[in-house]
């Protein structure tokens, strides 16, 4: 079961803006196959121009599900962001489904645990500002470069499945993508 955390900037998060948060993103259990106890991560976001953020991160065993929209409506961008989270859940099951079928893997998991610290609000030019601990899984580049597009960053490092190497995908600036292999 999906507990909330949900956060407001320059918005009171109302009772009625909770309840329509959780039942909205509640509906996104129905793809997982089993109980999940995990929290979503919910910002809400009002600019001076009236627009509305509403940014979701949900951590999971297998999948860090994270989207983001802006609108006018609050209410708008909640719907907006509930929709890409199941178009990224359902595009990751397809994936999934037809990778597994080709290599005969019969259960996949796949996503880098995280966990995120953020130690200074003044960050220098040298000064490490965030740090991240990722438990590599193993999966092939394809794999790789899906899990790096759900998650929005333009690189992923993760343990090739055939090799046990470690691996970096990267998006380059022609849109395209680079892989680097760690040698010995």
């Amino acid at each position: 079961m999906l507990t909330f955390n949900i956060r407001g900037e320059n918005i009171e998060v109302t009772q009625a803006i909770r309840d329509y948060v959780q039942k909205r993103i509640s509906k996104l259990e129905k793809y997982f196959e089993q109980s999940v106890d995990s929290t979503a991560h919910v910002n809400l976001k009002v600019y001076q121009n009236k627009d509305s953020k509403v940014e979701v991160t949900i951590p999971l065993p297998y999948l860090t599900l994270r989207a983001e929209e802006t609108s006018p409506d609050l209410y708008a961008s909640i719907d907006l962001v509930t929709d890409k989270l199941e178009r990224q859940i359902r595009k990751y099951k397809t994936k999934v489904n037809r990778k597994s079928r080709e290599k005969g893997f019969k259960n996949l998991e796949f996503t880098p645990e995280t966990a995120d610290t953020e130690d200074s609000d003044e960050p220098s030019k040298l000064e490490v500002v965030r740090t991240k601990r990722v438990s590599l899984k193993p999966m092939d580049n394809e794999e790789a470069i899906l899990q790096m597009d759900m998650l929005g960053h333009d690189f992923f490092i993760y343990e090739d499945a055939e090799t046990d190497a470690v691996n970096i995908v990267y998006r380059r600036n022609d849109g395209r993508y680079g892989l680097i292999e760690a040698g010995d």
